[in-house]
Parts: structure tokens; sequence; C-alpha cells
């Protein structure tokens, strides 16, 4: 067995392509090798695989030097049909070309259903390197990427940036795949700036990390991040009293746009602090990839931290510093020339201005928006005030009306990153109330599962109308989501409503329906809209609050339009699904759906109600008593919404469904009996459904 190690050098990816391609590389890998017996199951967890901006590199510590020789024994057609009087006719011959063997080399075997023609073929394993320089283009042209280049006139190949080199080797030995216009070997590159052009050759695989490393490369991601993360916070102590704001996204990114990062601080006037918060740090961060700087009070200080992808020593610093802090100046100054001009015109007075900004071609300009969403807020909160949910009206129709004039602004204009909060800074610095400054500020929110939700009943209804009537619109246009494609974040919208009714701070006393409902959907788009609902909720479950997918088809069978009770049902079923009682009981009313579907299949009836007087076995009698006495201790415990309670009193159903089925014939000769029976199932069923449909939680065995 020798170590096998890939890369291909490329002109520099964009940073949020890379971890994703570097995984797709490492299992295309991998998978390949295995395919093609090259790798054992233990050598194929041992797989690693690196990355940085200028390449995707995988390491296998242990591939097989070749393919193992392989027998086949391939069972033809029937001698009867294959030879017609001792003589091989066409089946026999077509049999034998298809497996690569002569008619007379060709085997008889005897079997139960009488003698067939048997090819018997051998097949020499090929040697590795043979195999991989055949099949890694392959892999490499399978790779995902959201954007290719072709940098070659009138060649085939395509890949996110143009290739510049490829190294491939087994061992000491040189894998010569072919890519891009380029034949692997045993050498790399360094550090673009740091190692020069020259080339860097490698003896063996288990060098590559240490090679790079002395050609200025870092190339294990993780390794870097922490370096990252180190720096920040040694350079960040250099300034008394601060330290640098955590940003994980901004980490990640700058992680896959350096190979050998570091850090210097620089600061800027005080002045320039007199501007929001969120528009200092919105520069720093999205426009320039800084990391801001505050005090030990949480307020923002006049400095930042810059991630360099070079090393240089203090006179170099000077200079990238003062560049870095002239640059931020500059965009510092454009920020509060918009910040001051944008308030000449105050946002009651921009309303008007939205009719000259579209939306969407069909649906009309943001005047309109304004319009429908200010329609649905107001429903919507009309039914949370007839549920006793307190808000501001007054306030909330304030907001509706001014959400969208921001988009007239410059300063949103400039920094699109910010629509919503600028509305919202601007109604606070413009004297209007905190509820209808909040409400604007967090309209768009939660834009990622990982946001948060907005702070106020206000801005949650306001949020709530926005959404809705963005996808009940593009719904009844026929612009859903489909497949990977989703042009207008539906997805995205839907998945904030769910959150919003799921982790308010304030419970709103809606459900998915009545947020429908308060955005006058016709019937048939409403019938879309929910189905759409439920598949977001259904995510919601799984991805975001880890529920098991049969938990969450279980709950959702038994609703979906309740998002808090539907959370509930599942974190209660979630607590009781180890339990030996439950898990009997959930495979017990499983058999009996199956029963009942089966009954129904072969058009046996199943009665109307239970008739007691047809219960004469003892099991069923004291299943019937037992269920009805236990159905109606879960309808008040669930009222209550105490769920895990509820269900602790369903898995004591039990001992008297057990014996139910061992002593009980369903479907008995008798139709009045059977019918009977099969009611009693029924009921039980229903009667037990309404948390979750147990018939859909995997048990063991």
């Amino acid at each position: 067995m020798a170590e096998f190690l890939f890369e291909i050098g490329l002109e520099e990816m964009p940073a949020r392509m890379i971890a994703g391609a570097q995984a797709e590389l490492q299992k295309r890998v991998v998978a390949m090798l295995r395919r093609e017996n090259l790798l054992s199951m233990e050598d194929e967890e041992r797989a690693v695989s690196f990355s940085t901006p200028r390449r995707l590199a995988v390491f296998v510590p242990g591939v097989f030097g070749k393919q193992s020789d392989s027998y086949a024994k391939v069972l033809g057609p029937a001698v009867k049909i294959a030879y017609k009087d001792g003589v091989p006719g066409p089946a026999a011959d077509a049999f034998a070309r298809k497996n690569g063997v002569a008619v007379s080399e060709l085997k008889v075997e005897s079997t139960p259903k009488g003698d067939y023609l048997v090819a018997e073929t051998a097949h020499k394993g090929r040697g590795a390197v043979d195999v991989i320089a055949e099949e890694m283009p392959k892999e490499l042209a399978g790779i995902y990427w959201a954007k290719n280049m072709v940098w070659r006139a009138g060649r085939p190949e395509r890949f996110v940036r143009p290739v510049r080199w490829l190294l491939a080797m087994l061992g000491e030995l040189v894998v010569p795949v072919n890519f891009g216009g380029f034949t692997a070997g045993k050498t790399t590159r360094g550090h673009r700036v740091l190692a020069g052009d020259a080339v860097v050759p490698l003896g063996f695989p288990d060098e590559y990390e240490q090679t790079l490393l002395n050609a200025n490369v870092i190339a294990d991601v993780e390794v870097r991040r922490q370096r990252i993360r180190k720096a920040l916070d040694r350079v960040c102590r250099t300034i008394p009293d601060t330290r640098w704001r955590e940003d994980h996204a901004l980490v990640d990114k700058l992680t896959h746009l350096t190979e050998w990062p570091t850090v210097i601080a620089g600061g800027f006037e005080r002045e320039y602090l007199t501007l929001p918060e969120e528009i200092l740090v919105t520069v720093m961060r999205d426009h320039q990839s800084y990391f801001s700087v505050e005090c030990t009070n949480g307020e923002l200080a006049p400095h930042f931290l810059a991630v360099l992808n070079t090393e240089t020593n203090a006179a170099g610093e000077a200079v990238i510093r003062h560049g870095n802090e002239r640059v931020l100046r500059a965009r510092f100054n454009d920020a509060r020339f918009f910040w001051e001009f944008d308030q000449r015109v105050p946002l009651v007075e921009r309303v008007n201005l939205l009719e000259n900004v579209t939306f969407q071609k069909e649906l009309g300009s943001y005047a309109t928006k304004t319009d429908r969403v200010l329609a649905v807020a107001e429903r919507i909160a009309t039914m949370l005030a007839s549920r006793g949910c307190v808000l501001d009206g007054a306030a909330l129709v304030q907001a509706a009306k001014m959400a969208k004039t921001d988009l007239t602004t410059e300063l949103v204009k400039e920094f699109t990153e910010l629509q919503g909060q600028v509305g919202g800074m601007y109604a606070r610095a413009q004297g209007f109330s905190a509820a209808v400054s909040d409400a604007i500020y967090d309209q768009y929110l939660p834009k990622s599962m990982e946001d948060s939700v907005p702070r106020t009943t206000e801005g949650a209804v306001l949020a709530l109308g926005d959404k809705v009537d963005t996808i009940v619109g593009m719904f009844g246009l026929g612009l859903e989501p489909t497949g990977s494609k989703d042009p207008f974040a539906l997805r995205r919208a839907a998945n904030g409503i769910v959150k919003i009714l799921a982790e308010g701070e304030t419970a709103l006393p809606l459900t998915l329906g009545d947020v429908v409902d308060a955005a006058s959907a016709s019937e048939a788009v409403r019938l879309k809209v929910e189905v759409f609902f439920a598949e977001r909720l259904e995510f919601y479950l799984r991805e975001v609050k880890g529920q098991a997918y049969d938990v969450v088809k279980a709950v959702l069978a038994a609703g979906a339009n309740d998002v808090r009770d539907a959370v509930a049902r599942a974190e209660a079923v979630s607590a009781v699904r180890g339990s030996q009682d439950f898990a009997a009981v959930s495979a017990a009313f499983k058999r009996m759906k199956n029963i009942l579907a089966q009954a129904a299949e072969k058009g046996f009836a199943t009665g109307a109600g239970v008739d007691d007087g047809l219960l004469s076995d003892l099991a069923e009698k004291a299943l019937a008593e037992r269920s009805a006495d236990v159905a109606g201790q879960v309808k008040s415990l669930s009222e209550r919404k105490d769920y895990r309670e509820a269900l602790d009193a369903v898995a004591t159903l039990r001992a008297p469904v057990d014996a139910f089925f061992d002593a009980v014939m369903v479907m008995a000769p008798g139709p009045e009996v059977r019918a009977n029976r099969l009611a009693l199932l029924d009921r039980v069923l229903k009667d037990f459904s309404g948390i979750a449909d147990f018939s859909e939680i995997v048990t063991a065995g």
C-alpha cells in the first residue's frame, strides 16, 4: 500500500465556494478509489482534504498498488434454449460474446429449475497508477460549481477558475493525471508573494503539509482559522481595554481568502463614532473585511483589525496600515455625507417616491406593496387584539407606511445590506417612537435560521405581513420555488414566518393558516401556500430543532398549522420515544393502521361506532374500557398543552393492546363482530392521533 496525494492548483477561487468544493473533491476521490477496489474501509475514514484560495487537495494514507484479480461466474440461458440438437444456437453465441469467452468455454450448471449455461471469467487487476490517471479527470469534471469558466478557446474543460498546475503522487510515483491542459507532476507552488513563482518539489505525499509550510502556505483550513483567531486576540491586546467583535462569518471568509494570514491594527478618528454603529460596522465588515473593535462595555472603539495574506516588517505594516486607514476614512466620509443628505427629506415625505420604485412588474411598485402589507398587518393586528394580545396599532400603521421608504435614500443605494435598518435609524433620528423605529428596523428579520426574530410585537406583525404578501403574490403568479431554484427567496421568507411564530419572546396566538388568511389568497393559492408552509415547518423541526425524521413526520401528520404547538408536540414525542412501553404502543398503532387499510382494500365494512353489546372477548372489552378512560385523560392534558404527561398516559395502553392482539382475531368470520372490532381499532387510532400519528414512529425490530 502507498499514500496517495492529489492537488489541483488554480487562480484564486471565490471564498464562498471553497469549503463545498473541498468536501466534494474528498468525497469523489474516496468513492472512486473504493469503486475501483483500491481502498479499504479503514483507510477511507483516514482520508483528509486541504484547501487554500489557490488549491484543493486530498490525501489518502493507504491505497493498494493494484486492483486484486477478480473471478466471476455468470448464469446464462437454459441449455434447452441455447442448444438445438447439441448445436449451440444464437442464444449461446450471444451469451458467450457478452462475457468475452468462446462458446466452447461455456459450462453447464444444474439448478432446481434445470440446466443452465455458465460463463466463468477472470479479470486481472490493473495498476493503481493507471486506474487513477484514467478516472481522476472525470471526478474533477464532475465537481459542482455555481459558476464555471472556459479559459482555453476551443477546449472542452470548464472549471471555477483556470487550472495552473496538477500534483498527483502514489508513494514516490507520479500519477499522470491530465486536466485543463496540464499533466500532473510531483511539484506544487508556495505563497504567490512570499515564495515567488518557483515550483516546490515534493518527495513523498506525507511531506505535503510541511513542504507547503516551508513555502509560506498553511494548507489545513482549521489550522489557518485558529491562526487568525489567535492573531486577532494577540493584536487586540495591544489596544488597552478592548476586544475584537466576534464575527464567525468573517473569520470563515478570511480563512478561505488567505494562505499565510497575519493581522494588523488600524484606527480612525473618534468623530466618525457619531454615525450609527450599524453603518460603521457594515463598512468595516462588508466593504473592507475588517473586524470591529469594541470597548469592554460593548461600545464601538475607533479601531479595526485587518487580516493580511502576507507577512512583512514594521515598515511594511505601517504602509499597509496607512493605506487601509485612508480607504476606510473615505468610506466613512461617504457614509456620513449620505446620512446627512438623506435627512433633508423626512421619511413621511418619501412615501410617494415609492411609486417610482418597482417591486415586481406584475405586482406593481413598492407603493402598491406598502398598501398591501399595511392591509395584511392590520388584519393580523385585528386577529391578535381579538385574542387578547396587546400592541400599538397606531405605531404599526405608521411603521408599515414608512417601512420601504429607505429604498429611496442614498445610504441604502450605497449600503444595500442595511435596507430596513436604515429606515429604522432614520425614523429614530426623526423623532418617531421606539415602537415605530424598531418595527421598521426589524422588518426583514429573521434573514436566516441563525438570525434573531423581531424584538417587538409590532415588528413581528410587520415582518409577517411583508413576507406573506411576497409569498402569496409570487405563488399567485406561478413563481413558486422549483427544485433548487428560488429566485425570489420565498423559502427564506417562509422560514422567517415559521421562526417568528415559533420563537418570538411574546407568543403570538397565530397559526400559519391565520397568516395566509390575512393575505387574502385565493383558494387555489392558499392550498399551495399551506403545503409550502408545511414543508418549511418540517425543515425547521428537522434542521433547526434537530428532531428525528420519523418524529417530525408523526407530529405533522397530526397537524402542521400551529407552529408552537407542533414544536411542543415534537419535543414531547422525542422525550418519550425511548420508552419501551411507548415503542410497543407505537408498533401496535402501526399494526392497527395496517389492519384497517387491508380491511378497506378487501371491502370489509367498519362499524359506525363501537357497539359494547358486540364485545364478547375479555381482552377487547378491556381495551375498549381502558382506551376510553385514557382518551379522556389525554384530551384534558392536551388542552393544557401538557403533551409529555399525555404521552405517558398513552404508553399505559401497552398491556391492554398487547392482550387484545394476543387473544382477539380482528378479522373474525362474522361480519358484525368484524366490523365492530375494526370500529374499535379505528376509535383507538383517532382518539390518540391528536398529538402525533404514532404509527409513523420507527421502532426497533
